[in-house]
């Protein structure tokens, strides 16, 4: 037997995990037999299903993601969507707050309505797969990411025992208020990783001060470099160096960063 691609002992953060959990978030996007015969290649024997179909303000007709488990580890990856799509709703600054998790703060009402809609068998499964203290691991790029983030704060504040011992999302948008965000740092400190991709036009949604994100950032700078930090005017600077390179069509640049092929390729150049 091939040795499989994710090592399932994994526990901490490194680039070879952040590789593995982007190309679970990607996986995420594949049909169900895609899934199953991906899991099967990377040496998971068990495979759960999760969708379920909610009302706007979402412009999409479902909510899915998958559970995949070992004798070792468990990953679950949520879908994202188009940031075309994502883009318009979260710009939408009428839209009602939702009640975080455990009545800590708050979160968009697209999120809560979604995650809501999906939770239940997300939970089930761990609970089910969860029988020999194997690792957990939440993953999603853009609207799957926050997904990830905002159920990784619910079974930490509601389902302890089923926490995520890692949850890493990418181009992932600002979910939720600072008071739930503080309590993410707090709670997972060096277990929450947020990938954002240069000018990815994603992450920078809902605007603040409604929203705001956690601490943990890695950020991909315009040459594919991921840095655990940069300081703020390195940033700008990188970021303008990117969005002028293609001087025809600089407002260009934050859409094509935000899809996940780009995260995919930036994440596996790191490894070396």
């Amino acid at each position: 037997m091939s040795t499989p691609m994710i090592d399932h002992s994994a526990r901490k953060h490194s680039p070879q995990v952040a590789y593995r959990m982007v190309q679970a978030a990607d996986l995420a996007y594949k049909d169900e037999s895609t899934i199953e015969a991906k899991a099967r290649e990377w040496g998971f024997e068990h495979v759960r299903h999760h969708q379920t179909r909610f009302t706007p303000p979402f412009p999409l007709e479902d909510t899915q993601a998958y559970t995949i488990a070992s004798d070792k580890m468990i990953i679950t990856g949520f879908r994202g969507t188009e940031p075309a799509q994502i883009r318009d709703w979260l710009s939408d600054a009428s839209t009602p707050p939702w009640p975080g998790p455990a009545g800590t703060g708050y979160i968009h009402y697209g999120f809560g309505q979604a995650l809501d809609s999906i939770f239940p068998t997300v939970k089930n499964a761990l609970a089910e797969l969860r029988d020999n203290d194997q690792s957990v691991w939440f993953t999603g790029h853009s609207l799957g990411g926050a997904l990830a983030m905002l159920a990784g704060c619910r079974m930490y504040l509601e389902e302890p025992r089923l926490q995520a011992d890692g949850i890493y999302t990418y181009g992932q948008p600002r979910t939720c208020d600072r008071l739930l965000a503080a309590s993410c740092n707090k709670g997972f400190k060096d277990r929450l990783h947020r990938y954002v991709n240069n000018n990815d036009i994603v992450p920078p949604l809902p605007p603040e001060p409604a929203y705001t994100h956690a601490d943990t950032l890695h950020y991909i700078d315009a040459s594919g470099r991921a840095r655990s930090s940069m300081p703020l005017l390195g940033t700008l600077t990188d970021r303008v160096k990117d969005a002028t390179a293609d001087l025809l069509a600089p407002a260009s640049d934050s859409l094509r960063d935000h899809p996940i092929k780009n995260y995919l390729t930036a994440l596996e150049k790191n490894l070396a």
